[in-house]
């Protein structure tokens, strides 16, 4: 059974019930530690567990929940080698199409660049948005769910995207 550190930062909640939905959905293999991000003391927090899942949603033009700031800027120095990382954001395809789910793709740059392994990439063919720093090759480099406008879409979302990533936590 492996250790997953689940971190997240939501501001409306969207992402805080996401990242329980999808600890729900692990929980059965693996051993999901949620964690706000709001409670952590520092990056450290997150480089104790080789498996992580992070959860953003996206701000402004393309930006990190406000809980992500610090630890986001940590990151420069930190070393992902070794870890296994999923990622996941809320948005809101319609209002902020031009920028949905980017926070992701923050993250994705960023943790790649620093060495992680990221799985968990889902098809954009079921999205409807202008835009997003989360696309790469028609994919999404992780979960994007729109709680606002397609909240019939989470559960099953959240279902097929835990059965892709549950082999890739060792």
């Amino acid at each position: 059974m492996a250790k997953i550190g689940l971190f997240y930062g939501s501001t409306s909640g969207h992402t805080a019930k996401v990242a329980e939905a999808i600890s729900a959905a692990l929980g059965e293999k693996h051993e999901v530690t949620i964690i706000n991000m709001e409670d952590i003391s520092s990056l450290d927090d997150l480089l104790e567990y080789d498996n992580l899942i992070l959860g953003s949603s996206t701000w402004g033009q393309g930006d990190l929940q406000n809980d992500w700031r610090d630890p986001f800027s940590e990151m420069d120095e930190a070393d992902f080698s070794g870890k296994t990382v999923a990622l996941f954001g809320a948005g809101d395809s319609e209002k902020h199409g031009e920028h949905f789910a980017s926070a992701i793709g923050v993250l994705y740059n960023k943790l790649v660049e620093r060495g992680a392994k990221v799985v968990g990439e889902v098809s954009a063919d079921d999205y409807r948005f202008k835009s997003s720093l989360a696309l790469k090759n028609g994919k999404f480099v992780g979960l994007a769910i729109d709680e606002i406008n397609e909240p019939s879409k989470t559960k099953a979302r959240i279902e097929a995207w835990a059965r892709a990533i549950d082999d890739s936590f060792s």
